[in-house]
C-alpha cells in the first residue's frame, strides 16, 4: 500500500532580491505523523524554509504544497498577539468557531422560551443542529480543554496583559493557540 505524503518540496529555491541563492535544490517530501528537525548554521535558510512550508514565503522556485486538506499550525519566531485581548483572549481565538457554536445554542435556548408556531420548530430544528455540531467538537469541555492546555504551557494568568509578557511568554501563548486549533503538521 502506498503512503500518501502530508507535504511535498521538488527542486525548491529561494533567491533574495540581491541575487544571494539561500534554498537550492531541495526535494523532500515528509509522512504524516513525522517528527524533522531542520539543522544549519545562522543565515542557512532553516527559518525561510518553515515560511515557505507555512505558506507564508511565497516568492521561490520549484514546488512546495502541503496534501490537500492539511492544515497547518505555525510559530514565527516572533509571534504576533492581539493587543486588544488578554492572555485568555488569544487563546480563545483557536476555539471562537466552537465559542460561536455554544453562543448561539444559548441564544436559541433563550428564543425557544417565547416562539410559537413555525418560529418555534424552525428555531427547534437549529437546536437540534446545533447541539450535534457542539458534541461532534466536545465543545461542551471547551472551558475545561482551554485550562488543562494553559496549565500545561504554564501561561500567565488569563486576564494578563499581552503587551507586558516577555518573549518566551508570548511565543508560549502563540503555541497554546496554535496546538488548539489542531494542526495536521505543526511547525516550530
Amino acid at each position: 500500500m502506498a503512503h500518501e505524503f502530508i507535504y511535498t518540496m521538488r527542486d525548491l529555491r529561494k533567491v533574495t532580491p540581491l541575487g544571494k541563492e539561500i534554498l537550492k535544490g531541495i526535494w523532500l517530501s515528509f509522512y504524516p505523523g513525522a517528527k524533522i528537525g531542520v539543522l544549519g548554521p545562522n543565515g542557512s535558510g532553516k527559518s525561510t524554509l518553515l515560511k515557505i512550508m507555512a505558506g507564508v514565503e511565497k516568492e521561490f522556485f520549484g514546488d512546495a504544497a502541503p496534501a490537500k486538506g492539511t492544515k497547518i499550525g505555525y510559530l514565527a519566531q516572533e509571534p504576533e498577539l492581539d493587543t486588544k485581548l488578554d492572555v485568555r483572549g488569544n487563546v480563545m481565538l483557536a476555539v471562537a468557531g466552537i465559542k460561536k457554536l455554544l453562543d448561539r445554542f444559548e441564544e436559541v435556548g433563550t428564543l425557544l422560551g417565547s416562539a410559537e408556531g413555525a418560529e418555534s420548530d424552525k428555531l427547534m430544528e437549529e437546536y437540534g443542529r446545533l447541539q450535534e455540531e457542539i458534541e461532534a467538537a466536545d465543545g461542551w469541555n471547551l472551558d475545561n480543554h482551554l485550562e488543562i492546555a494553559m496549565d500545561a504551557l504554564r501561561l500567565p494568568p488569563g486576564d494578563a496583559d499581552v503587551t507586558k509578557l516577555s518573549g518566551g511568554e508570548k511565543r508560549r501563548v502563540a503555541l497554546c493557540r496554535i496546538l488548539l486549533e489542531k494542526p495536521d503538521m505543526l511547525l516550530l
